[in-house]
């Protein structure tokens, strides 16, 4: 019985790869590996410098922590007074922290307005803290700002405004304080996880390694957790992930998907997307109703008056469409020809796909964002 398996299983093998051509990638490239991960940073600071674009008197937080600023330098004001400077923003940090990142080492920050300024070019970010989730403080930003928009008003209230100008990017605006725990140090093993779990990707990956590192090294918990005997030491373990780093791997048959945005009305397909035999018609059903207004005259010299009228037009349109026929298997190339006959726009695409969907001819997962 075991050698009939693994003759089915063989021929099983065969033809998925015969149906479907194998996609090699990089081991690293699909799968994360536990303990090496990225760490987002946040924090709350000040602009200043600006040219009349920052932050109005209503906005009482930025003048309150313009207070607490001048109060740390000595500067202080009365309490029931708060400071009014149009070149003052406060702005939202935030970054995002680097794996296996050591102190001293520089990061990109950016900053958003949180009040109400018009712009934040020309400004500059005042000594700002960034804390991680844990509320330690990982790095500490300041620096002039890059600003990608503009802003520009006259004094009748018409103004102009490109792209965001209450956002900015400083590069290299903070520097590093203090370093994550190592995780990766820590695990006795290397868990991989795939980015996309499919349990053909992850017996191909078990495969692979074991191929280069001996039998019983790497191991399948599930369709998605790979386990990877590792040595402890620091020095070694780098160098065994630099030869994982070098094994490819054929990735399993990919899922035929259908993604539709319903904000922006994009829609996109793979090519793995078929449909059964089914038929298609579409077609829009118009009403337009049009009001006329008049007047109805009375005869000259007579002792009638004029009287207003109102008529109402109804008209009712249906756009002529043909049926189109989708054969059993049809392609992707042939379902975008065959809707783009129809002149379908992509928001009209979507209601025919979720109708073949419904029908059961799509042979694909209808994803909707």
């Amino acid at each position: 019985m075991k050698h009939i398996f693994a003759i089915l299983c063989a021929a099983i093998s065969c033809f998925t790869v015969s149906v479907h051509a194998a996609k090699t990638r990089p081991l690293l490239d699909i799968v994360d590996v536990l303990g090496v991960r990225e760490n987002q940073l946040v924090g709350y600071g000040l602009v200043v410098g600006l040219a009349g674009s920052g932050d109005k008197a209503q906005v009482k937080f930025s003048a309150q922590s313009l207070n607490n600023m001048l109060k740390q330098f000595g500067v202080t004001m009365d309490e029931t007074t708060l400071p009014k400077s149009k070149n003052v923003a406060a702005v939202a940090v935030h970054a995002t922290l680097p794996a296996m990142a050591s102190p001293g080492q520089s990061i990109d920050v950016t900053v958003n307005s949180l009040g109400d300024a018009k712009s934040l070019h020309g400004g500059s970010l005042m000594l700002t803290p960034l804390k991680g989730v844990d509320g330690k403080v990982y790095a500490l930003a300041q620096g002039n700002l890059v600003v990608g928009g503009i802003n520009a008003s006259g004094n009748n209230g018409s103004s102009v405004t490109v792209n965001v100008p209450t956002s900015g990017l400083i590069p290299d605006g903070a520097i590093i304080e203090r370093n994550v725990a190592d995780m990766f140090k820590a695990q006795p093993d290397v868990i991989l996880n795939l980015k996309e779990p499919n349990y053909q990707t992850a017996r191909n990956v078990v495969k692979a390694i074991n191929k280069v590192f001996g039998p019983g090294v790497a191991s399948a918990q599930n369709w998605g957790r790979l386990v990877v005997s590792a040595p402890v030491d620091a020095n070694s373990r780098n160098t065994f992930m630099s030869m994982l780093q070098d094994i490819s791997v054929e990735q399993g048959a990919e899922q035929p998907r259908v993604i539709f945005n319903s904000r922006t009305g994009t829609v996109v397909m793979n090519d793995l997307v078929k449909v059964n035999r089914a038929a298609v018609s579409h077609g829009n059903l118009t009403i337009t109703i049009t009001e006329t207004e008049g007047a109805s005259q009375p005869g000259a010299f007579s002792n009638g008056r004029t009287v207003p009228l109102q008529a109402s037009s109804v008209d009712i349109s249906e756009q002529q469409r043909h049926m189109l026929l989708l054969p059993e298997g049809t392609s992707l190339d042939e379902i975008v020809k065959a809707v783009n006959t129809l002149g379908a726009t992509p928001s009209e695409l979507m209601s025919i796909l979720i109708a073949l969907d419904k029908a059961g001819a799509l042979e694909a997962e209808l994803l909707v964002i």
